[in-house]
């Protein structure tokens, strides 16, 4: 299957081990030396609807992924690995 980066947008993230949603993929991380994909990035929900921003974005490692189908992606959610970053306002 090809894929394009614009694609994974639109496929939800489920965790394989409870079957949690964890969201859409927001953003990608790319390994520009070796011209590789190193993680996928969830956007964090919104607080209050809104009005008081977004939660931490979470960012899982490309060797957590463990398929990436039509409509959804899932992955090994381990908390060691997954890790949250903060987005720069400006």
């Amino acid at each position: 299957m090809i894929c394009r980066i614009n694609d994974f947008k639109y496929k939800d993230v489920i965790s394989s081990s409870d079957g949690v949603r964890l969201g859409f993929v927001g953003d990608v991380e790319l390994d520009t030396q070796n011209a590789s994909l190193t993680a996928i990035v969830i956007r964090g929900r919104y607080r209050l609807f809104g009005l008081l921003g977004r939660e931490e974005d979470t960012v899982i490692p490309w060797e957590d992924i463990e398929v990436i189908g039509e409509d959804t992606i899932l992955v090994t959610c381990r908390p060691s690995h997954t890790r949250k970053t903060r987005r720069l306002r400006g």
